[in-house]
């Protein structure tokens, strides 16, 4: 249905036309969003035992979920500011990654570096696992449409140091890149969530670990657990919900770490997983793609929903991701940025959450 719909947009206003490029980033948006959003749930425990559904796809325990239409989609883009990026960069440009930081074949300290968007390298001795690594241009099925990066990642995929382990939370197509996916290929051990695996291998990949919530891959003193999170799934618009959705915790040695991936927020999963597996060192918790509120709070954490994450799971340190890279929704590039710190300034007491540029790269030590 995609790609007819595409076709007939193609042939019926030529790549020229500014209407058409117009229509189909329109239509991509339409798809990526409505995917991403639900309406208000209400927790039923009784009701949602746990995240499968009788039809064998996954569901969200605590959301009853009712999928939004197109109308719905077309109405928020009318009805809110939409206007582009462009000319707001100056506000969250990147710094410049030092390559030697990133190139030690060992570190004795924890350090983190911050790619773009929800990649994340994290390096502790001599391991280095990555987190959800998008190194295309657009976040998109099609190389001429979709959205475009804001800011190039922190370093080329060719200048990376070895990777040992990837991990993947989700299907859509900014935390899942098919480049990426093929140029690391079989160098890397990935780790997804269930069903999955199935897509890896057409594309020719096969050291790939498909995890359920809770299961754990361990590996001499790695330990990857797929830990859950609220969100959707899809590739495409046949196949919704068909791969399970997590966050990950990423337990180097005595290093404890957690990457939120995607995900909205309820009062239940983040303080389930602090209680089982926290407090944790370092967190990695998106902040952006959250407005217009009404239809994204579901499936979109805004700042202040991040920071409840932040309190729930016991993190010691934070940062923020997800945000400034692509243009998802409707909120400004520096939007995140500012709600952050306005909602952090109700809890001077809490843990550090820090926001930072592209490219930055820092030791976590502790206090």
């Amino acid at each position: 249905m995609l790609w007819r719909l595409t076709l007939w947009l193609k042939i019926t206003f030529p790549s020229s036309n500014k209407l058409f490029m117009k229509l189909l980033v329109t239509l991509l948006s339409a798809i990526m969003l409505v995917s991403c959003s639900h309406e208000q749930g209400t927790h039923n425990p009784q009701y949602y035992p746990n995240h499968y559904a009788e039809d064998g796809t996954f569901r969200n325990p605590y959301l009853e979920e009712s999928e939004k239409s197109l109308i719905q989609f077309l109405w928020a883009r009318s009805t809110t500011d939409w206007s582009d990026w462009s000319g707001h960069e100056m506000k969250v440009s990147p710094v410049t990654l030092d390559p030697q930081l990133i190139h030690q074949t060992n570190h004795p300290i924890p350090r983190v570096s911050w790619i773009g968007h929800s990649t994340v390298l994290i390096q502790y001795k001599d391991t280095a696992v990555l987190t959800d690594p998008v190194f295309s241009d657009r976040a998109s099925p099609f190389s001429f449409a979709g959205p475009k990066r804001t800011f190039k990642p922190a370093v080329p995929l060719e200048q990376l140091p070895k990777i040992d382990y990837v991990v993947i939370s989700h299907s859509h197509y900014d935390h899942l890149d098919v480049d990426t996916v093929e140029q690391l290929g079989d160098k890397v051990t990935w780790l997804v969530p269930l069903n999955m695996k199935a897509w890896f291998e057409a594309q020719g990949v096969t050291q790939v670990v498909e995890l359920d919530w809770w299961q754990t891959y361990t590996e001499g003193d790695v330990t990857l657990r797929l830990t859950p999170s609220q969100h959707w799934s899809n590739r495409s618009v046949w196949d919704k919900n068909e791969i399970l959705w997590g966050s990950w915790q990423i337990e180097i040695d005595d290093f404890n770490s957690w990457f939120g991936g995607d995900t909205g927020y309820n009062p239940y999963q983040f303080k389930e997983i602090g209680d089982k597996l926290g407090p944790f060192d370092f967190a990695m918790i998106p902040i952006g793609a959250y407005e217009p509120r009404w239809f994204m709070k579901n499936m979109h954490v805004n700042p202040m929903d991040a920071v409840k994450i932040h309190q729930d799971i016991k993190s010691n340190l934070s940062m923020g991701v997800h945000w400034s890279t692509f243009q998802l929704t409707a909120e400004q590039i520096y939007a995140p940025k500012d709600a952050l710190a306005e909602a952090l300034q109700k809890f001077p007491d809490l843990p550090e959450f820090k926001v930072v540029p592209i490219g930055s790269s820092f030791q976590i030590i502790e206090k």
